[in-house]
């Protein structure tokens, strides 16, 4: 049976993110567990740590741009981070991590946990033509 680490940062209220990614699990037959961590910079680590435990991961996260350019620097490093790590392991990584202009277009991506949760499983399980 396939494992699947979900990574979520408790920053910007993520709880409905968590919650789109795990009504995507339950008819599913893969074990899941949840790590929360900070922020969402703090997510490709945790994966890293456990990168040998489960067969693919989801990270959950929000951010919202700011007045100074942070925004875009930590949004390309966890981005970069996870896309390395997914390469190097060659275990998938889902990346339902909202990058938001203005808060409100939150709402909006909420399904992105989902979206993540279905990306991994099309790469754990294939579809043959």
């Amino acid at each position: 049976m396939k494992k699947i680490l979900i990574v979520i940062s408790r920053y910007n209220r993520t709880n409905s993110l968590l919650n789109s990614a795990k009504d995507a699990l339950k008819n599913k037959k893969i074990k899941w567990s949840i790590i929360r961590v900070n922020g969402s910079f703090e997510i490709p680590v945790v994966i890293s740590r456990n990168i040998k435990k489960f067969d693919a991961f989801v990270a959950l996260g929000i951010i919202i741009k700011g007045e100074t350019p942070n925004f875009n620097f930590i949004s390309q490093s966890i981005t970069n981070g996870l896309i390395n790590l997914s390469i190097l392991s060659k275990k998938p990584i889902g990346n339902g991590i909202l990058t938001c202009l203005k808060p409100k277009q939150i709402n909006k991506r909420i399904n992105k946990g989902a979206e993540a949760v279905e990306a991994v499983i099309d790469v754990l399980y294939p579809k043959k033509k």
